[in-house]
């Protein structure tokens, strides 16, 4: 019985994950890259993608959310997408909000800030019984107040 064969849809906002997308289409694999449009010329493995979709970078570096899911929503007509790819650490939380908003499996929001947000890792370190610096969160004056007297400044 042979393996079957997934459609992935790859997303990276740099040149990132040549190697990736190549095993991914030599097992056998359906692959579309999802990438910013001003990395059209980079020397992406054409031959290992099956189709390309580009978006445009603001004047921050940021893409239209509500414009990639509505572009999405409409390439899902007629392609089944089994799994979203975060080729780069940098698009995790983008594709977790995309799994979460088309209910693709996969990792969603709040796990994917473990990897990207610095306060969910501490949290869930020290909530697994790792070892971690004192720290606080800086939403409270209060809270950062009491810290600051309570735990000594790093010695210069």
């Amino acid at each position: 019985m042979g393996k079957d064969t997934v459609t992935m849809l790859c997303v990276s906002r740099y040149f990132k994950g040549e190697d990736f997308l190549k095993a991914a289409k030599a097992d056998g694999n359906r692959v579309f890259l999802l990438t910013s449009d001003k990395l059209k010329n980079d020397p992406w493995p054409w031959e290992s993608i099956d189709e390309t979709f580009y978006m445009h970078e603001d004047e921050h570096g940021k893409w239209n959310m509500d414009h990639l899911i509505d572009g999405l929503a409409y390439k899902m007509r007629d392609t089944k997408f089994d799994i979203f790819v975060a080729l780069d650490d940098f698009d995790v939380e983008h594709v977790a909000m995309l799994r979460e908003y088309f209910r693709i499996p996969g990792m969603g929001d709040t796990t994917a800030r473990y990897f990207r947000d610095k306060l969910a890792m501490r949290l869930k370190a020290r909530e697994e019984g790792i070892p971690v610096p004192a720290f606080t969160a800086l939403f409270h004056d209060e809270d950062i107040h009491r810290f600051t007297q309570s735990v000594p400044a790093p010695g210069w």
